[in-house]
């Protein structure tokens, strides 16, 4: 399956670099993301015309192959844990909003910023390290394996 989903996403990759969908200095899950920027928040939302958060990841990493349950607290038991020191573009990182435990997740994009949407601003981008957000922050999985990694991660030429 894993060699399935990356010969898949290769494909895809292949396809947005000679189609010119990706930038000279994106890579592809920044050029994914950035396409839906602005994209308004909707309660259960998992399209275009509206997603909630975890319905946004579950529709970012559907995009490469990879299924993810339209749950924050679902999603918070895929892949494995990682320690916040050792975050990388692509991670999902997860918040408790209410006070009773997972409640909000994000995709993180590297130098200390994630995007994720926001119940009051739609998809929107922010850093870790704003008040709101630091004193939300609960933990970080890995759904990427390095081949697929490697791949949605590499800026094109």
């Amino acid at each position: 399956m894993k060699k399935v989903v990356a010969l898949l996403f290769s494909l895809v990759l292949f396809l947005s670099v000679a189609l010119g969908s990706v930038s000279a200095s994106e890579s592809t899950l920044d050029s994914t993301v950035d396409e839906l920027i602005g994209t308004p928040y909707r309660d259960a939302g998992t399209t275009t015309r509206g997603f909630d958060c975890s319905g946004f990841t579950a529709y970012v990493f559907n995009k490469f192959g990879i299924d993810l349950p339209h749950s924050s607290a679902a999603q918070n038991k895929e892949g494995y844990w990682i320690d916040k020191s050792d975050l990388r573009k692509g991670d999902l990182v997860f918040f408790d909003t209410g006070g009773k435990g997972i409640s909000h997740v994000g995709i993180y994009l590297g130098n200390g910023e994630f995007i994720h949407s926001a119940s009051n601003e739609g998809i929107v981008k922010n850093k870790l390290s704003e008040s709101y957000y630091a004193k939300r922050y609960v933990s970080a999985r890995r759904v990427l394996w390095d081949d697929i990694y490697n791949q949605l991660t590499a800026e094109s030429k």
